[in-house]
């Protein structure tokens, strides 16, 4: 650290939120060939991580940045190989630190922009308290998780995110604890970007990681990813063209709720308790619907859309929860430190260990 700060004013904000970052040249765009690793792919056949890998490829040009300024940081499982397969800088860390990992990267490297890729055990057992401190504190991270609801590189056992009754090689008479919903649990901890996605619909998750991209501070993304071993079909409700209409609320920031064929289901608010509450369109009218609004500060509302999968409405929404501004700790703590240098001159670390509270014993 140089002890000189960049401020948004001098440096402006480039691709992905970063300040200073040098990008690529008009006349040598980058494309989804220059972010493909040579290594081979190595995931069951079927697995939904290889159209995860093929859209975030895809999606990386859109960054105008150069590759060396990108790095992919994981922690342990079947998703934890991304970093092998993107021709950026990497990391394949250790179980459930990739976020801790990643957080000392985006402090002491401004001029990188930093992704996280982790699974539902990785990131929600072992990894939740890095997680959780990642998102509050707001470190300019984006985070993909990797949700399949199994722990797929163990070979079965259920995992935070596991329906409760969920029979698996651990859990032989079916799982009796309550499952954790990633993205109540994202905006629990402060997260300033929140947002759900398929595996499988390939334009949502790239508007979603654009999106992500884009927000300065901590982005959270849950990838609902199915397993084809040990947990298939986990998500058809939501894929199948029988049901998904039914099943699934797409947000879209400015518009009214609304999901079901022609969208005649809606989000409306129960007058007495305030509470979200299923409506049909064609006996409140539009103008009754909750109209979404992700830059709502108060993540009370964002919370409430989280828990529409659970009953009485039992929808699943995807798309963005949250999209809100608060100050990054990387940059409170580049501006801190150089505010005490240019203040008290250079520190004194034997001094600090010391403090005032040691003494010397004769």
């Amino acid at each position: 650290m140089t002890g000189t700060t960049i401020s948004a004013v001098e440096a402006g904000l480039g691709p992905s939120g970063l300040y200073g970052v040098p990008l690529v040249g008009e006349g040598h765009p980058l494309g989804k060939k220059d972010f493909t690793s040579d290594q081979e792919v190595r995931w069951c056949p079927g697995c939904g991580d290889y159209a995860v890998l093929a859209a975030v490829q895809s999606f990386l040009p859109e960054l105008g940045l150069r590759r060396e300024n990108i790095v992919f940081v994981s922690g342990i499982g079947c998703s934890s190989r991304f970093p092998y397969y993107l021709d950026t800088y990497g990391m394949h860390s250790i179980h459930g630190r990739a976020p801790a990992i990643a957080s000392g990267i985006a402090v002491s490297r401004p001029d990188l922009s930093v992704w996280v890729v982790t699974g539902d055990g990785d990131a929600l057992s072992i990894g939740g308290n890095h997680i959780a401190h990642a998102l509050r504190r707001n470190i300019n991270i984006t985070i993909l998780l990797f949700n399949n609801r199994i722990y797929g590189l163990t070979k079965g056992q259920y995992s935070p995110t596991s329906e409760a009754g969920k029979i698996t090689k651990s859990t032989p008479m079916g799982s009796l604890d309550t499952p954790f919903n990633p993205v109540s649990f994202a905006i629990g901890s402060e997260a300033t970007f929140v947002a759900r996605a398929l595996d499988s619909d390939r334009k949502q998750l790239t508007a979603v990681l654009r999106a992500a991209a884009e927000h300065r501070g901590a982005s959270f993304v849950e990838i609902y990813q199915n397993c084809p071993i040990f947990n298939d079909g986990a998500f058809d409700p939501l894929k199948s063209p029988d049901t998904r209409d039914e099943q699934m609320i797409r947000l879209e920031h400015g518009q009214p709720i609304r999901w079901g064929e022609q969208g005649r289901h809606g989000l409306g608010r129960d007058p007495r308790s305030g509470q979200l509450v299923s409506v049909e369109v064609a006996d409140v009218g539009e103008e009754a619907l909750v109209v979404h609004d992700d830059h709502n500060e108060d993540p009370a509302y964002a919370f409430a859309l989280s828990r529409l999968s659970d009953p009485p409405i039992g929808r699943t929404p995807v798309g963005v929860f949250r999209s809100v501004r608060r100050p990054t700790y990387d940059d409170m703590a580049r501006e801190q430190v150089a505010h005490a240098q240019s203040t008290q001159g250079p520190g004194d670390l034997a001094q600090l260990f010391a403090g005032k509270d040691s003494w010397t014993v004769d």
